[in-house]
């Protein structure tokens, strides 16, 4: 086994549980060198993305769940960010918004129905103006063919894990494998033969995993089969003193999982009816190679057979189930990690270490059982939280963590400003350079802005909401509903100090920063 399982289930740093990230300053892990290296002039960027990867399954990040040994290796060699919020928790807000540096109502996407207006200047683009040679490899799910880019080869919508197809500028294609794998053979491929030496790179190195439907890859079957993930402590969360929304919600492990689709359990009688994502899991798996779907069928069969003779209820079930989601979800992250060591190692093997930034981030967090939830969406911290770890050779002080609060947001502008290209003047980010370097920049924000606007999908209510190094407010529209947490007292959210007297300032001071904030970044009107 390769990861192990440690005996308590952690959600956050425990720096990050007990503060509340009020810290705005770089701080030393232990005894730090000083950057030794020269910068390059204009350094290489490789940016790895993954979706859906919850800081609470990264080693780095305090992970008692699994081990990242490659994450895990970036950090020690560079900075990470310990509070990094997405300013909307689903895939294509987040994507377009690390793009563009731009909250939601502003860069056009607020859904994943949304199409992205790939004429604004972005990230990409705007390097390749600068003289950056440009590559985006993986998921992209916005909709529109991709932009600023010199080579692109992208998944059509998530994607599939095994066999799966890429789009590219001359049409579809099918690469054979499992599609971390494939992803990252195709980003190494450009890198040794596609790529102009002559000019600096940026890489965008998108992997599908971990989303769901949690398909693991043929190296990582084996993981975890003979361990017992530990339970968050509010697997069931009773949502007793929030607003309705949370009780509203489709995303439970308990009610809302498919057996055939989310756990590989397939229907023991063939003609069985099968409802919603069931009914898709055939055509998927359909895919697979004789030997590819061997393996998985060989990996699930017995504990398969042995849950349907146990006719397991209640929390029982529920249990089980969770244990199946986050076996194979784990499975999933490691093979990203794997996929970031082989990425390093070639980094090494060519000689380009050195010149190349190279950052790893996933485009919101998840729920790992965290109130009884898969998925994401809300602004509570488990989705709200985004991990960002920097390895900048020559700039980036090894082994650091910055307490700044950032979001996604900023990654453009400090990408930009890493290869001294100057930011578009109405980008909502601003530059976490000075942060890499251990200093504290000027003028710093002192809270971030959220904001959902997705209809139907898991029923999650529409909301927005700002937090603060203690506090947070959140805002149901629709359902005239408010949400108040102290997370210095109340890290898990599970009280709602909304009507609370004792916090009548704050939030009378929030409200009013709520509304600041709506109209700065292009959302609705707060009421007052």
């Amino acid at each position: 086994m390769r990861a192990s399982i440690l005996p308590a289930f952690g959600l956050l740093l425990a720096c990050a549980a007990t503060d509340g990230g009020s810290s705005t300053s770089t701080q030393p892990a232990g005894e730090v060198p000083e950057p030794s290296a020269q910068p390059a002039a204009r350094p290489n960027i490789l940016f790895v993305f993954s979706d859906d990867h919850a800081t609470a399954a990264i080693s780095a990040y305090g992970s008692r769940v699994n081990r990242t040994p490659n994450i895990d290796r970036l950090a020690a060699e560079g900075v990470v960010f310990d509070n990094v919020f997405c300013g909307n928790a689903i895939c294509a807000p987040s994507r377009a918004t690390v793009l563009t540096g731009k909250h939601s109502a502003a860069n056009g996407v607020a859904d994943n129905g949304d199409v992205f207006d790939g004429a604004q200047p972005h990230l990409a683009s705007i390097l390749q103006d600068a003289g950056y040679t440009t590559a985006l490899i993986g998921k992209w799910h916005l909709k529109s063919d991709p932009t600023g880019f010199d080579h692109w080869e992208v998944l059509p919508g998530q994607g599939s894990y095994y066999e799966p197809d890429f789009l590219t500028s001359v049409g579809k294609l099918r690469r054979h494998g499992y599609v971390t794998d494939v992803t990252t053979d195709l980003a190494i491929e450009w890198l040794e033969g596609q790529r102009d030496a002559d000019e600096p790179f940026l890489l965008m190195c998108q992997h599908k995993a971990p989303h769901r439907p949690w398909l693991p890859g043929p190296n990582q079957l084996g993981m975890y089969a003979d361990a017992e993930v530990p339970e968050p402590p509010t697997l069931f969360d009773d949502y007793a003193t929030r607003s309705s929304a949370a009780a509203a919600q489709e995303m439970e492990i308990d009610r809302h999982m498919y057996l055939f689709y989310d756990l590989c359990v397939p229907p023991a009688d063939a003609s069985v009816e099968l409802h919603g994502p069931d009914r898709w899991t055939a055509s998927s798996l359909a895919r697979l190679t004789g030997e590819q779907r061997a393996a998985l069928d060989a990996t699930f069969a017995a504990e398969n057979a042995a849950f349907r003779a146990a006719e397991l209820e209640g929390r029982d079930l529920v249990r089980w189930k969770y244990q199946r989601y986050m076996k194979n979800y784990l499975r999933c992250v490691a093979g990203v990690d794997d996929s970031i060591g082989r990425l390093l190692d070639w980094l090494d093997d060519a000689g380009l270490a050195d010149d190349t930034i190279v950052v790893y981030s996933s485009d919101q967090g998840f729920y790992l059982g965290e109130h009884g939830w898969y998925d994401k969406r809300w602004m509570y911290e488990p989705s709200l939280r985004m991990p960002l770890v920097v390895r900048w050779p020559g700039v980036a002080r090894a082994g650091t963590r910055s307490a700044l609060p950032a979001q996604n947001t900023d990654f453009a502008p400090t990408l930009l400003d890493a290869a001294g290209v100057a930011a578009p003047p109405d980008m909502h980010g601003a530059s976490l350079v000075p942060a890499l370097r251990g200093e504290t920049p000027a003028d710093w924000r002192e809270d971030v802005y959220y904001e959902y606007s997705e209809v139907g999908i898991h029923a999650v209510e529409p909301h927005r909401g700002v937090r603060d190094a203690r506090y947070k407010l959140i805002e149901f529209p629709g359902l005239a509903e408010w949400e108040l947490y102290d997370l210095e007292t109340d890290p898990e959210e599970l009280r709602n100090r909304y009507d609370d007297p004792e916090l009548a300032e704050v939030r009378a001071r929030l409200s009013t920063r709520l509304r600041e904030l709506a109209a700065l970044y292009g959302g609705e009107a707060v009421p007052e």
